[in-house]
């Protein structure tokens, strides 16, 4: 067969795989099993957001603006750059526009009114998170810089955007921003027939003299620790803490609220955020299960933020560590 990536610890050329663990039984017998079996929390259709003022439009050196959107979307406002995370304003996350999970509230800025990002990083290719008319929009709008895991770059390609590849520990600087991938424990798909055919991962983000981890999707494992070895503990982590139940399917893939706290420690991050939760129904849990979890575990430094929230966040020392 043709290699189609480089073999590494991660990789047989052909297909990615998560080193720590062995190969994932999951497959559509267990998907149907929960399908059918699984007692799925009702969710509402129509929720509000909580108005908040508008993003801030410069920050002061040494520091970071976060704005969650929604969902896994971020937006990260650096004294000389912004950077755009996974972004999905689509009304559901699906490879069509009539089924599919639709989403429970609007997101918490409009693409009418997000400010211009200068970097888009994309984790994985799942839709909930590569939403192919989100970006088609924001390419024709903005032309940001486009970095995302290997093997997604093809079908970026088709939009239009000369996306960056890199693998896991591999790194570009654009502009002010020194972008490293980084290692999650996730798996990837679009179709029944291309699955782990390219690479998930997320992001360290390396400006003004701090750091702001994406962590994409990720279930928990060794590799926190290791994400601190390689490149210090992050001012600022960005951890998927939703679309966790049932255990028995979802550990392989998505962290729990418990298992974020986990991570938040492991990486030493001086400051954690929520993320992944409240926006689409994608696993049994109720809406509001993830928040109501961190809330009973009253983590240190480890918070959410409202859809469409901003908050401004030391990164270097002079700012108050």
């Amino acid at each position: 067969m043709r290699q189609t990536h480089p073999i590494s610890d991660h990789c047989d050329g052909r297909r990615f795989f998560n080193p720590d663990v062995p190969r994932s039984s999951r497959g559509l017998l267990q998907l149907l099993r929960w399908r059918m079996r699984g007692e799925r929390a009702p969710w509402p259709n129509n929720l509000s957001n909580t108005p908040f003022p508008a993003p801030p439009e410069t920050v002061p050196a040494g520091s970071a603006a976060i704005t969650f959107i929604n969902h896994a979307s971020f937006l990260i406002r650096f004294p000389a750059a912004v950077v755009l995370t996974d972004p999905i304003l689509s009304e559901r996350c699906s490879p069509v526009s009539w089924a599919g999970p639709k989403r429970a509230r609007p997101p918490g800025i409009a693409l009418e009114d997000l400010p211009r990002p200068d970097i888009v990083v994309l984790s994985h290719n799942h839709y909930d998170h590569m939403d192919i008319p989100t970006l088609r929009e924001i390419q024709r709008r903005h032309a940001p810089r486009f970095v995302t895991t290997l093997g997604n770059g093809k079908p970026l390609g088709r939009l239009g955007i000369d996306a960056v590849e890199l693998d896991w520990w591999q790194d570009i600087t654009i502009g002010s921003v020194h972008i490293t991938c980084t290692q999650a424990r996730h798996f990837s798909a679009r179709t029944l027939l291309d699955r782990n055919r390219t690479l998930w991962g997320g992001f360290m983000l390396r400006a003004d003299q701090g750091q702001v981890l994406f962590a994409g999707d990720s279930a928990a494992g060794p590799h926190w620790r290791r994400i601190h070895a390689h490149l210090g503990p992050p001012d600022i982590a960005l951890l998927p803490i939703g679309a966790y139940e049932p255990r028995w399917f979802m550990a392989a893939a998505h962290m729990n609220p418990a298992e974020a706290v986990e991570a938040h420690q492991d990486l030493q991050s001086r400051q954690s955020i929520g993320m992944h939760f409240g926006t689409f129904q994608l696993t049994d849990e109720a809406i509001h299960a993830p928040l109501e979890a961190l809330d009973l575990l009253k983590p240190d430094r480890f918070t959410t933020l409202g859809f469409g929230e901003s908050r401004v966040f030391p990164l270097s020392p002079e700012q108050g560590r």
